[in-house]
């Protein structure tokens, strides 16, 4: 007698416990990801090979230490456009901020560098806590508008406070900072990256980090799952504004005096560095790593041109075509990820229609046994 035909397995059987391959769909989104890298590795090789002095230990000293004021500016408004708001007061933030230390200093209480230092703190965070408030609370006043309006308030106090003049002498603390070392790496560089690291864990590792992405990417969604998102919001703004002091410190420790014109134009830097950072600025995305690269892409670009006495103008629109390769970076990978996320709901629906019983086609009990009839 014959024996019953089996049907062989299928090669194409998935075995158990396999991994599924990664789709060309993730592989490309992840090498949009790595972008900012990319374009950091690229700028920091041409820049080594066009310029001579590029990779000498003093160049990359004094690289660190000017890349840090806009670092520091850029964390901060990083959680600012994370959740969906910017911040244009930041440059006269720094203004601020050395004009009222170096007056500090020239009185009986600028005796003491912590007190001046403190005072410094302050007056970011008051900064950061007004635009908080006109934000939060004015409901129908706009990020932008708002910041712009400070922008203007804070310059000019600066300017009534020091005549528009600069004022000089800072607390050696201060000048330390700005000029210092901590052995080979530039004081102000190990300060800036201590706070790139609070912040780092703040959004990585915290639930207030984690409601930072939440109100960015979907507010109406995070306030139905009980966020605080008023307070998110003027947290981000708070903290931004004392990133801001700190960028002050640095810039006032360099020149050992506080200027009213300090600090102009370092906003739009800040908000480049985020951009080229790859992220978002409808909210909801961007990481502090990704940021930190960013300011440096832009440091490197002006560290590297000046060290080739290109025209500054030209810095300008070398920095302009990066950060339109990191938008359309930006609008690739976001089509990217509606793609895949549209591919996976539909491989769902797929597995689970496998899965599911075919109750339709399947006998009843009481139609086998006749019951009914």
């Amino acid at each position: 007698m014959p024996e019953p035909a089996t049907e062989a397995p299928s090669a194409q059987a998935p075995r158990l416990g396999a991994r599924e391959p990664r789709s060309a769909l993730s592989l490309a989104l992840g090498a949009v990801r790595a972008g900012p890298l990319f374009i950091l590795l690229v700028v920091a090789v041409a820049m080594a090979i066009l310029a001579p002095y590029f990779l000498t230990e003093r160049n990359l000293q004094n690289l660190g230490a000017q890349t840090s004021i806009i670092a520091a500016l850029a964390v901060g408004q990083l959680l600012v456009i994370v959740v969906r708001g910017i911040d244009i007061s930041v440059g006269a933030t720094v203004a601020l901020t050395g004009v009222l230390g170096a007056e500090i200093a020239t009185t009986s209480w600028g005796s003491s560098s912590f007190v001046v230092v403190v005072a410094m703190l302050l007056v970011g965070l008051a900064v950061g806590t007004a635009n908080a408030f006109l934000i939060v609370k004015g409901r129908l006043l706009q990020p932008l508008i708002v910041t712009v309006a400070t922008l203007g308030i804070v310059r000019g106090i600066a300017l009534v406070v020091s005549d528009g003049v600069t004022v000089n002498g800072m607390p050696g603390a201060v000048v330390s900072l700005g000029n210092g070392f901590v052995g080979p790496l530039p004081a102000s560089v190990v300060l800036v990256g201590a706070v790139a690291l609070v912040v780092y864990v703040l959004m990585s590792r915290t639930q207030w980090g984690r409601w930072f992405y939440a109100v960015g990417g979907n507010p109406e969604g995070a306030d139905r799952l009980g966020v605080p998102s008023k307070r998110v919001v003027m947290s981000a703004y708070m903290v931004c504004g004392v990133t801001a002091a700190i960028a002050g410190l640095i810039v006032a420790g360099r020149t050992n005096a506080g200027s009213p014109s300090a600090g102009t134009l370092m906003e739009l830097d800040a908000i480049t560095a985020v951009v080229i950072g790859g992220a978002s600025l409808a909210g909801g995305r961007g990481t502090v790593g990704n940021v930190l690269a960013g300011a440096l892409i832009l440091g490197i670009i002006r560290n590297g041109l000046d060290l080739q006495d290109v025209n500054p103008f030209w810095q300008n629109v070398a920095i302009g075509c990066i950060v339109l390769i990191a938008l359309e970076l930006d609008v690739v990978r976001r089509a990217l990820e509606d793609r895949l996320r549209v591919r996976s709901s539909a491989s769902a629906r797929g597995r689970e229609r496998r899965q599911r019983p075919e109750r339709e086609d399947a006998p009843r009990v009481g139609d086998a046994m006749g019951v009914g009839r």
